[in-house]
């Protein structure tokens, strides 16, 4: 790489740019270093969704980030004169204060006044221009598009203007796109005289950029369809649309200093502003409010007072002493790693919602695993009673921030995310934003559009591309794997030009929504730490950055899940209530024989969990007789493990004799019949064959399961020593290691089946004790679906 570059790109649009920009994010830092270039800017239209992850991922590959972002303005250049309509400058952060100040504009443009397209004015501009250099936009900025209008006055003016807010930081941009005859387009021809003119008269650097939309040249007319895909446009259709030349690609240096070898200063110049902009957005620590004063001490308080509560009411399933010893056990890892504040904030708007008559169920995923936890009322579940391991939930040997999913009523989930608003603020409570990409078939659809083929051959096209999972197979593998899609683009040109646009730009992303139930809530406004954006769908702000970027920008993710059982249970309640029928679901027995004889008759229509077909029949084989069947049948129905279903009911109900493994680790599989069912059975496995302490084994558990050969390869000698330290010969702990590698990978989350479990237990309890209100309950909930209607109303009929 040369040490003195020539040219740096100011002005990029990455997948980010949504359905515009198709440089892809990852393979950017390998393009710059193949150009030679140290440096480079992403400037995405109106956003900073990438910001971070670029600063990351650049600084990794050793690319200097220079963070900006291509910002619509709109305001009167002067009193008077007729206004400016929306036209982009750059700003590129030269500091931490520059960064500050991009991502307030950018929380502007979205959540300010209400407007048919984003812009910020004159007035905003100035407001936030410290740390910020501007390039003024080229031939389309609002500077440009007054020179092209001939309005030469209002140009200076607001030349004089940006001038004033910017001083040495604004820079008069220039870009030259030649067509294939040479000549520049008619924007440049018209303005870039008065751009130069108005730049020596004032005493104003010049700056050269190429406005990159893509990587190379020959994405040219792929890129273009894309703009049709964006626009409603056809590729053959010449006006209105949108038109780039094949010039805006990321060329080199050398070619950008040929293009302007009459203004070299323009081209020295992209070097001193990324001079200037040594400045990187890096992670952060996670950032939580302040719930209390000592966080430490009122968690130990609300964890000791509610577990004496709790063990005041339940049967216990261990002595106190195994309680309080695993309670204290808890306090220490969580105190250790600093989340007491996260289990406080959680507990606090739980316990509101309960206070308030919304139902919250017991729980959900690897949290249902912790005793403090069930202590503050957060879970339902006593993670003693179920075998559930805290290890699952928050590794002492992997710091991870906890994550609690809680599922609330479907109708009064936005109760409860409205009292965090108010209770830590407006300003420091958001959503997610998640991006769609545009996937295989979705790309074959819109690209056959734009290209104005025939709808039936290109529904045929997109229907050849296979499905792996829930989702289809890339262009690339479907065109290897279908000689009917072959045999197509080798007969018809157009085909052919169909799926070489689509593999270009198959994966770009296509639109950005929130996410479904991550909320966030920062002890500052969250336009201090995150750029901010509006799902038109939504009052809530919602962070630019998406979850994995949020996180590692500090901000902390709770999720607020609607679950429609819960709204079906309370619907049934209060039907009880009104007769004079009221308890609590939480302490329904779960020894209920008129419950487990509809299960083992698989009378589970509307009941949580068990109501599909497949379903029906694996109750049927099993019979349950206990919550621990229902567990592991949850655990198992998914592909993969579901091929030890047979096994599981033939061995429970005598008809095949139980494998054993080993004498140390037999007595783990008890509850199901010899099988591995569930990640924590591998963690406990490990534990007591091999002398792993649990947090060791969950790492084992995370590294088998994700394949990691690495880790595996460490792991393995360790774990056979260790099995040679118990008294197991090589032979067997190696059979076991098989079997773990084998298991790792299918196994499920024993505290999420048992969560789920025990809400499908209470829905069938209902339907065996209370069947004419449980199903007047669900029926409520699903009024607005006819076929349901009319499986429920059957249901009803048959005399349930």
């Amino acid at each position: 790489m040369s040490s003195s570059p020539r040219f740096i790109h100011l002005r990029l649009h990455s997948e980010y740019s949504l359905l515009e920009g198709a440089v892809r994010l990852k393979k950017l830092p390998g393009l710059c270093r193949d150009l030679g270039m140290p440096a480079v800017a992403l400037t995405d239209t109106n956003n900073m969704f990438a910001a971070l992850e670029f600063s990351v991922s650049a600084l990794e590959a050793g690319i200097q980030p220079i963070v900006g972002c291509q910002i619509d303005l709109a305001d009167q250049a002067v009193p008077g004169e007729r206004p400016i309509p929306p036209a982009p400058l750059v700003l590129l952060a030269q500091n931490e204060e520059g960064y500050a100040n991009l991502m307030k504009l950018n929380s502007r443009l979205y959540l300010e006044a209400e407007k048919d397209r984003p812009w910020v004015s004159l007035d905003d501009l100035g407001l936030h221009s410290a740390g910020l250099i501007c390039l003024t936009g080229g031939p389309d900025g609002p500077v440009g598009r007054l020179l092209r209008n001939g309005r030469r006055e209002p140009a200076e003016a607001l030349v004089k203007r940006l001038a004033e807010m910017f001083g040495d930081r604004l820079y008069i941009e220039l870009q030259r796109h030649p067509g294939e005859d040479g000549q520049p387009p008619e924007a440049e021809r018209q303005s870039e005289r008065g751009h130069v003119e108005i730049a020596y008269a004032m005493g104003l650097p010049l700056v050269a950029t190429n406005d990159v939309y893509f990587p190379k040249p020959d994405m040219y007319e792929a890129h273009d369809a894309l703009i049709c895909i964006a626009e409603g446009a056809y590729v053959d259709q010449q006006e209105p649309r949108r038109h780039l030349t094949a010039q805006h690609y990321l060329k080199s240096p050398s070619e950008m200093a040929a293009l302007f070898a009459d203004l070299p200063e323009a081209i020295e110049n992209t070097v001193e502003i990324a001079r200037r902009c040594a400045f990187a957005v890096s992670r952060h620590d996670p950032i939580l409010p302040r719930f209390a004063e000592n966080e430490v001490e009122e968690l130990r308080r609300q964890a000791e007072e509610g577990l004496k509560e709790r063990l005041a009411v339940i049967p216990h399933a261990a002595p106190v002493e195994e309680y309080e010893k695993r309670l204290e056990f808890e306090l220490g890892i969580i105190e250790g790693m600093g989340f007491p504040g996260y289990f406080l904030i959680v507990a606090d708007f739980i316990k509101w919602a309960k206070d308030h008559d919304i139902p919250v169920g017991p729980g959900r995923g690897s949290g249902a695993g912790s005793l403090v936890a069930y202590a503050l009322t957060i879970t339902d579940l006593d993670p003693l009673r179920y075998s559930l391991l805290f290890e699952r939930f928050l590794n002492p040997e992997r710091v991870s921030m906890p994550d609690f999913d809680i599922d609330f009523c479907m109708d009064r989930r936005e109760d409860v995310i409205a009292y965090v608003q108010e209770k830590y603020g407006r300003d420091r409570v958001g959503q997610i934003i998640t991006f769609g990409a545009l996937l295989s078939k979705a790309a074959v659809r819109d690209v056959g559009r734009v290209l104005q083929m025939p709808y039936g051959q290109v529904d045929r096209l997109s229907k050849m591309i296979p499905v792996e999972g829930v989702k289809p197979v890339s262009i690339e593998q479907a065109l290897a794997q279908e000689e009917r899609l072959r045999s197509e683009a080798k007969a018809e040109e157009v085909v052919d030009r169909l799926l070489k646009y689509g593999m270009q730009v198959e994966g770009l992303l296509r639109n950005a929504s929130t996410h479904a139930a991550g909320v966030v809530i920062g002890d500052r406004p969250l336009d201090e730490l995150v750029p901010l954006y509006r799902d038109p769908r939504s009052d809530m702000p919602a962070t630019q950055f998406n979850m994995k970027w949020v996180e590692q920008a500090g901000l902390v993710k709770f999720d607020f899940l609607g679950l429609k059982t819960l709204t079906v249970i309370q619907n049934a309640l209060e039907l009880l209530k009104a007769r004079g029928v009221e308890f609590d679901i939480n302490t329904i027995p779960l020894d209920d024989e008129k419950t487990y004889r509809l299960y083992a008759q698989a009378k589970t229509v509307a009941v949580f969990q068990v109501e599909s077909s497949g379903m029906m029949d694996a109750l049927r084989r099993m019979k349950p007789t206990c919550i621990e069947d229902i567990i592991a049948l949850v655990a198992l129905y998914r592909p993969g493990p579901m091929e030890n279903i047979p096994t599981f009911c033939e061995v429970k109900n005598g008809l095949r004799e139980r494998e054993y493994l080993h004498p140390s680790i037999d007595h783990i599989l008890d509850e199901t019949q010899g099988i591995i069912v569930y990640q924590e059975q591998v963690m406990q496995i490990a534990q007591e064959m091999a002398g792993y302490s649990l947090g060791g084994a969950d790492l084992l558990r995370r590294a088998m399961g994700k394949k990691i050969q690495e880790a595996m390869d460490a792991e393995r000698p360790k774990f056979l020593e260790g099995a040679a330290k118990n008294g197991v010969d090589k032979k067997k702990a190696m059979e076991v290691w098989n079997l773990l590698d084998k298991f790792a990978n299918y196994g499920f989350n024993k505290s999420h089946a048992a969560a789920y479990a025990v809400v499908s237990y209470q829905t069938a309890w209902l339907k065996a004790n209370h069947p004419v209100e449980f199903m007047a309950g669900v029926m409520n909930c699903d009024l607005h679906l006819t076929e349901k209607l009319d499986v429920y109303a059957n249901e009803v009929r048959r005399g349930l």
